[in-house]
């Protein structure tokens, strides 16, 4: 099977499956975002955790799982829901094995955490109780991976995102993946179907003018991917997510890679902070309008696209006014940005239809990414720039 990267239709919210396309079908969450309304038969919103659950496979037990799940940052609309359809503590705990398959919770065979963005977030606002829940969660693994000299199997196992202050990391090396550094380990194996290079969080520094910059501007863990689309084409794909990261980080990355720009290099984006105007700007939409400017720096870390390159909105239907996100001006941004690599935008809420949103698909192959068939493409597209909807070949970008 290939590789594919399905983008689940959560209103304001992130829930991203990367589904490499090894013999293992290994699975990479980022995110999650199951509405109390998602979980009503008779509600309005779409059952994003059956879509889910149809997309993974079980373990020996029955159980269905995710090889892997990434918490880019603990807002309520990315963690919404975990603790209702996740198991959280020891696998020896699992609860649900009498339960049908839908009632099941979801095993997490590995969690990627980053203890920079807890403490920055934990400034700015209260956590929310699955936010807790998984806060909880990662210290438990990390205390199990120390208490057992990193030798811990399934349920146990834990990557950190990032270099904490005041030395809290410094022992963790086996399992510290550091900005700028590229990583291939996932669920305590090496894959030869992705490597992840980590941009941000931004190291923790004295410099507490800056600290609160990171604080302020929604730090988030930022990955770019590569992706193979099989075992003889390593570079099927850029992937790059960033969480709600802001103008701010962006401008920084922009300043720290400038001079390499194929760091920020993508085939497909999801857009940052569902498509938010605060991404590409420090202005006021909302106050300013059309006298809100772009940010150059912002702006171009976030343009390094490749031919036939694809953003993505995670977010409700974009509507032409002042809310923010999404943003009606960002959209255009995107627009302009996707239309000089002949790419296409599109936006969760709006695909394939606003009222019945469905769960967004990309396959990974030799040729690039591939958006839905050129016939649903025609139909469901929330917004395509150029018609020439398949992707460059690689010798051609």
């Amino acid at each position: 099977m290939p590789t594919t990267l399905t983008f689940f239709p959560v209103d304001n919210g992130d829930m991203t499956l990367l589904k490499l396309g090894d013999p293992a079908a290994t699975t990479l969450l980022i995110d999650v975002n199951i509405r109390e309304g998602a979980d009503d038969p008779d509600g309005e919103a779409r059952d994003v955790a059956k879509d889910l659950r149809d997309r993974l496979r079980k373990d020996e037990n029955g159980r269905p799982y995710v090889d892997a799940f990434l918490l880019s940052h603990p807002d309520q609309d990315h963690c919404r829901g975990l603790a209702r359809h996740f198991h959280l503590g020891p696998l020896a705990d699992y609860p649900d094995d009498k339960k049908d398959y839908k009632e099941k919770k979801i095993v997490i065979r590995e969690i990627w955490s980053s203890p920079i963005v807890f403490r920055r977030a934990s400034k700015n606002h209260t956590l929310c109780e699955d936010a807790k829940n998984f806060n909880t969660e990662a210290r438990r693994r990390v205390q199990a991976t120390r208490d057992n000299s990193f030798a811990v199997g399934v349920g146990d196992r834990i990557q950190i995102m990032g270099e904490d202050i005041d030395g809290k990391t410094d022992d963790l090396g086996p399992i510290l993946r550091k900005v700028d550094e590229t990583f291939n380990e996932i669920n305590g194996s090496a894959s030869s179907f992705f490597t992840a290079r980590l941009l941000a969080p931004i190291n923790a520094i004295d410099d507490e003018e800056l600290e609160e910059c990171f604080t302020k501007n929604q730090s988030s863990v930022i990955l770019n991917f590569m992706l193979a689309a099989d075992a003889q084409t390593p570079d099927g794909a850029r992937f790059l997510t960033g969480g709600d990261a802001e103008v701010f980080i962006w401008n920084l990355l922009w300043q720290r890679h400038e001079h390499e720009p194929e760091v920020l290099e993508y085939d497909i984006m999801q857009a940052p902070h569902h498509c938010s105007w605060h991404s590409l700007s420090y202005d006021s939409w909302s106050d300013l309008g059309e006298g809100a400017k772009v940010d150059d720096g912002a702006r171009s870390a976030l343009s390094q696209m490749r031919g036939g390159a694809i953003v993505v909105a995670s977010s409700k239907p974009i509507a032409d006014d002042d809310s923010d996100p999404p943003c009606i001006r960002a959209k255009r941004e995107y627009l302009s940005i996707v239309g000089d690599a002949q790419g296409a935008f599109y936006c969760t809420g709006e695909y394939p239809k606003a009222d019945a949103p469905e769960p967004l698909v990309f396959t990974i192959t030799a040729q690039g990414v591939q958006p839905p068939s050129k016939k649903e493409a025609g139909a469901k597209a929330a917004a395509v720039v150029s018609s020439a909807r398949t992707p460059m070949p690689h010798g051609m970008r």
